[in-house]
């Protein structure tokens, strides 16, 4: 089990954090230690299936670039499409990925509010 996945922003994006993963997906935001808290960045709490919850960090990084290649992948506890249409109606991108490379597995990527790659799948 993996705690916690932690990805970047640019200084001032945390507004933009927020909207994605809190207000696009729904996640909770987390209380960031204060040590922690003074560097600036944002944690959500990301749902488990039937298992324990994990979370996501959003670091600052003063010399951010949104990562094009590297990305989290998160199963979805409610239907894939489902998420896919709120990403989507949000104003992200939403390429579903070819059915032929895991057969048996319906996932999307997108962008979070800074350009990070996200990938989503199905249970």
């Amino acid at each position: 089990m993996i705690h916690h996945v932690q990805v970047s922003c640019p200084p001032g994006s945390e507004d933009a954090q927020r909207a994605f993963y809190t207000g696009v997906l729904g996640w909770s935001e987390l209380t960031k230690p204060p040590l922690l808290a003074e560097r600036g960045g944002c944690w959500f709490r990301v749902p488990g299936r039937g298992g324990p919850d994990g979370e996501l960090h959003v670091g600052v990084e003063t010399d951010f670039r949104p990562a094009a290649k590297a990305h989290p992948a998160f199963v979805v506890d409610v239907d894939v499409d489902a998420t896919a249409e709120a990403v989507a109606a949000a104003g992200h991108p939403v390429r579903w990925a070819d059915p032929a490379e895991i057969p048996g597995r319906r996932r999307f990527f997108t962008v979070d509010g800074v350009g990070n790659r996200l990938e989503f799948l199905a249970h």
